[in-house]
C-alpha cells in the first residue's frame, strides 16, 4: 500500500492522525508528516483516516484493488 498526501491540500483537521496514529501525525500545529508506506496490517486503518480527510488530501494506491472486478461490472 502507497499513501501520498497532498499537502496542499490539507489544512491540518488532524482526523487522519486520531483514526491511524502510526501513520499520520501532526508536528507541531499545523505540519503533517506520514508514513508513505504504512504496514498492509494497517490497512483498515488507514483507509478509514483516508476516508475523514474533510478536503481529500490523502490518496491510498492498492495494488491488489486495481485487479479486481469493480463492483456492479460484470466478468
Amino acid at each position: 500500500m502507497k499513501v501520498v498526501v497532498d499537502l496542499s491540500r490539507c489544512v491540518g483537521y488532524a482526523q487522519c492522525a486520531f483514526l491511524a496514529p502510526e501513520a499520520f501525525r501532526l508536528h507541531g500545529e499545523e505540519a503533517l508528516m506520514y508514513d508513505p508506506n504504512p504496514d498492509d496490517a494497517r490497512r483498515d486503518q488507514v483507509l478509514r483516516a483516508a476516508a475523514a480527510c474533510p478536503v481529500q488530501a490523502i490518496l491510498v494506491d492498492q495494488p491488489d484493488a486495481r485487479h479486481a472486478p469493480a463492483e456492479g461490472s460484470q466478468p
